[in-house]
């Protein structure tokens, strides 16, 4: 291997699988990204997954599909039960084989997690996360569904596939027959842990009977259920030495269920967070095992490979975010990786509001078919103004395609609201966007002045052939009696940014998402929750040792005393936070209402003076006692530039000017639009 390989010698070394060997260590994991339903969903996941296989991943697993209707997570979801359906899938398999990548198709039974009326599971028990109760399968039902498996793992193999992933992980239906928490029968497959495990081993010999020696078989074990009724580790390990003996390949690491309280993928979650649950299953299992869950960096990969904690790491939103990571990696570019940030906004969001995934830091994702990337023949000058996000974004865009950027930044640093952002506790993983941004910038020739606010004869001096306004926000004020020059009342950037010493009580005004985050960040400053590992253990109740079934039936929360008493509060009625992430809003809930926050809505603001903030909250008035008052009630654009720029330029038709992002739009902006609204207009240009 050559010398710029060997820091990732481990990752890049290829591993015979049994029924195959892999060109590396990296997967990409399963995911579900909303074409498998789409109109020209088929040729566009082609088009997709061929890109990730051209960019050096080993082996990729597709997105959950059902052995049967009842299986279906939603009406009409993908599923593999018919020639015509397994012939839909063979572009896809074709588009992988191109290059020296394999393919599995991961095989998921949804269980009591369908939205329809007629999902099946061993009990008639109701999730909490779903609106329907289940149909408990019959005895001729469970040996149906155990047979439709085999036939689409069949069907997968006639479909070009290397193998299945069988999903027995996160709650699904597998897994539902497995814990005594949702498997109340009373026959051979309910009861005992033998009766319960039952059904995924049948599982796994109907399908090696079908499939034959030369098909890869992978099972996603759910070794740490994270509910209580959940199973114990030394059960977990029965089912996987019988599903070896069974005929699996490869065993995957499940981490928690879906209706589990406990973040297991957000980006408050330390890296790497449960690597120690694949080593403890080593010692007792032959087979291949798989790690996962918040693994972002090749040297993250290469630390657990290399440790001997799994043989084979599993990622999917990383390759979201950068399909070329492993080649990025092979070549000694790890810097330029585009790293995944866990935010959620753009892929698992999306998924559950069913939408079409796509990634925060990489709108292409999903949408490659939409995209040209091609370089341009008639290069133009281009000018920049702000170097948040959307600014950042378009002039890579734009430098990508050929054309000469220049980036203007008034401040010294490049980043903008992002800044804020990757000081908040929780959100430690922004700060690699803007590396990525800043190496990326570097290698494409933008040229960049910083501590530059251009004006506008400059400007047009210039003789650029676009001028793009991404000039961002501004805090937006709210007015009471005595907040004028009072040391009391602070903006959320200078709070964030260190540049004022903020007291033991205080007052919160605005309770969106930054309002969130600033009360995180008042409560965490100094927590190592989301970066250290057994930090994070201990406040979420997860037991290392492996002893507590499920990894959480009688362990104690360690919650460390709040450091400020905090008054969180907004106008609207209504519960605080309704508008935050729709699968990471309920971690920052928790969080705050772990630190004792306390939460008003409907809440008037009156007067500000040396007692503290005098408020009516639903028709009464009350005396807030605070140190301080942080103002979080939103942003407004600072876009005065533009409006310049525009009376001076109106009879000038030889120079476009634009506005793009906060500039342009700050009500309910977010970096995910932000980002995406850069690269869209670059690619106008």
């Amino acid at each position: 291997m050559n010398k710029k390989n060997e820091k990732y010698n481990t990752l890049l070394s290829p591993l015979n699988l049994g029924a195959f060997t892999v060109r590396n260590r990296l997967i990409m994991g399963s995911m579900h990204l909303g074409l498998e339903e789409a109109s020209d969903g088929m040729t566009r996941m082609a088009d997709f997954y061929k890109r990730r296989a051209k960019g050096g991943v080993g082996m990729i697993v597709t997105g959950g599909i059902s052995p049967n209707i009842r299986g279906t997570a939603v009406p009409f979801a993908a599923k593999m039960t018919t020639t015509k359906e397994m012939l839909q899938h063979q572009q896809i398999t074709e588009a992988v084989h191109q290059y020296d990548c394999k393919i599995l198709m991961q095989i998921l039974h949804s269980g009591r997690y369908s939205y329809h009326p007629f999902g099946a599971a061993p009990s008639r028990i109701k999730s909490p996360i779903t609106p329907f109760a289940p149909w408990s399968l019959s005895k001729s039902g469970i040996q149906k569904s155990i047979n439709d498996y085999a036939s689409s793992c069949l069907l997968a193999k006639q479909a070009g596939y290397d193998g299945v992933e069988i999903m027995g992980s996160e709650g699904y239906f597998i897994n539902q027959f497995i814990a005594q928490r949702t498997n109340k029968r009373s026959d051979e497959y309910g009861g005992s842990y033998e009766n319960r495990m039952r059904i995924a081993v049948d599982i796994v010999d109907a399908a090696r009977q079908v499939v034959g020696d030369e098909f890869l078989l992978m099972f996603r074990l759910s070794m740490l259920d994270l509910v209580e009724q959940g199973s114990s580790f030394e059960e977990v390990m029965m089912l996987g030495q019988a599903l070896e003996k069974a005929g699996v390949n490869v065993i995957n690491t499940g981490i928690g269920w879906h209706e589990a309280r406990i973040p297991t993928i957000a980006t408050s979650v330390p890296r790497a967070a449960f690597s120690w649950v694949t080593k403890a299953a080593k010692e007792h299992l032959s087979v291949p095992l798989v790690t996962t869950n918040r693994i972002n960096t090749p040297e993250v990969c290469e630390q657990l490979l290399a440790a001997g904690d799994a043989d084979l790491v599993s990622m999917a939103r990383p390759l979201l975010a950068d399909e070329d990571f492993i080649l990025k990696a092979e070549q000694d570019r790890a810097e330029e990786i585009n790293t995944c940030i866990g935010c959620n906004q753009a892929c698992l969001d999306h998924i559950f509001k069913r939408q079409i995934a796509s990634c925060l830091v990489n709108p292409k994702a999903c949408f490659e078919t939409e995209f040209n990337d091609d370089v341009t023949n008639n290069p133009r000058k281009i000018a920049v103004i702000g170097a948040g996000v959307a600014g950042m974004s378009c002039a890579l865009e734009s430098a990508k395609k050929g054309h000469k950027v220049t980036l203007f930044e008034k401040s010294d640093q490049l980043g903008g609201q992002f800044l804020l952002a990757a000081k908040i506790p929780g959100k430690e993983e922004f700060k690699e966007t803007l590396r990525y941004f800043q190496v990326q910038l570097s290698k494409h020739k933008v040229d960049i002045k910083l501590s530059t606010e251009p004006g506008v004869d400059e400007l047009t001096d210039l003789n650029f052939d676009h001028l793009v306004i991404a000039t961002g926000v501004k805090p937006r004020q709210v007015n009471f009696k005595g907040m004028e020059n009072n040391p009391k009342v602070l903006s959320y950037p200078d709070v964030i940014s260190g540049k004022v010493t903020v007291g033991k009580k205080v007052a919160v005004i605005g309770a969106g998402g930054i309002g969130f985050d600033v009360s995180e960040y008042l409560l965490h400053e100094k927590s190592a929750i989301s970066t250290d590992v057994d930090e994070y253990l201990k406040y979420w109740g997860i037991d290392k040792s492996l002893r507590s079934r499920s990894g959480i039936e009688s362990v104690e929360r360690v919650i460390p005393e709040p450091s400020r008493e905090i008054i969180l509060m907004q106008r609207k009625p209504g519960r605080l936070g309704k508008g935050l992430g729709k699968t990471t809003g309920w971690i920052h809930r928790q969080m705050l209402k772990d630190g004792q926050v306390k939460m008003l809505s409907e809440v008037e603001y009156l007067e500000s003076n040396e007692a503290g903030l005098l408020i009516n909250h639903k028709g009464k008035e009350v005396l807030l006692d605070v140190d301080h008052i942080v103002i979080c009630a939103g942003q407004i654009s600072r876009n005065k530039l533009f409006d310049k720029l525009i009376n001076k330029l109106k009879d000038n038709t030889n120079i476009n000017t634009h506005i793009i992002g906060g500039a342009a739009l700050a009500a309910e902006l977010d970096a995910k639009k932000a980002i995406k609204n850069g690269i869209e207009l670059a690619q106008s240009f």
